[in-house]
């Protein structure tokens, strides 16, 4: 019996010493990583600048359409696809390239009289036709306007300019956003007290989008009118905003 206990507590204190030996290697292996907050201590700024830049435009896009109507669906379809067929002529015979005229909306819709107290009574249907034009030559518009409300166009919905080649508008843009950018943190780095070590990221957001679709006044586009219908391009405002991410130091 007594050779039994002194083999049990033998045994215990071997194993509390393996205990004690491990634990030391277990709680290194465990232990929290150091948080990127506590290993990153350096002062810095976030800022978000822009660049502006005003060009005239080369280019404008416009949708026309032509809308008929006839007793029957096949009249009314018929009667559009002639008119359609003659704008498109005017179209090109103005200089505009088939690849820059784009079917944009094709629909047939049946006509309905509602009298009080009866039931709708079909009175025929309407065939109508879009397509958006893009110009590239803004000399061409106006005629291009003209000839197709001569040919046979009934809707004139809208036009938008803008630029055939962003690039170099973009690019000038780039370059006062970033110029913007670099004044806005010296200025924050000496009223703090610091000064800019370096820039840590820069990113881009935004860019050039055309102008939104302005409506274009038909009063003077009558079928053998001589006067071309005027269009102004104005100009265009390029915006490019950037964020940056600068490093202070004393």
């Amino acid at each position: 019996m007594e050779n039994t206990m002194k083999t049990l507590l033998g045994a215990t204190a071997l194993a509390l010493t393996l205990m004690a030996t491990a634990t030391p290697a277990a709680q290194a292996q465990t232990a929290p990583a150091a948080s990127a907050d506590s290993l990153f201590r350096a002062t810095t700024l976030n800022l978000a600048a822009y660049g502006e830049i005003r060009a005239q435009p080369d280019m404008a896009s416009l949708n026309l359409g032509v809308v008929t109507d006839a007793r029957t669906a096949a009249e009314a379809m018929a009667a559009n696809a002639q008119r359609m067929t003659q704008v498109m002529a005017a179209l090109k015979a103005a200089g505009i390239a088939s690849r820059d005229i784009q079917t944009s909306n094709l629909n047939l819709n049946a006509q309905y009289a509602y009298d009080q107290g009866q039931a709708p009574r079909l009175t025929g249907y309407q065939a109508s036709n879009q397509v958006t034009v893009v110009v590239h030559d803004l000399a061409r518009l106006g005629g291009a306007v003209d000839a197709t409300v001569s040919a046979g166009a009934t809707q004139v919905n809208g036009i938008s300019f803008g630029l055939n080649d962003p690039t170099a508008a973009e690019n000038a843009a780039r370059e006062q956003a970033v110029r913007a950018l670099a004044a806005k943190a010296d200025l924050y780095a000496r009223a703090t007290g610091y000064r800019v070590s370096r820039l840590v990221s820069l990113s881009e957001g935004g860019g050039y989008a055309p102008s939104a679709p302005m409506p274009l006044v038909m009063s003077a586009m009558k079928r053998g009118a001589v006067a071309e219908t005027p269009v102004a391009g104005g100009e265009l405002k390029v915006r490019i905003d950037i964020d940056g991410l600068y490093e202070l130091s004393r």
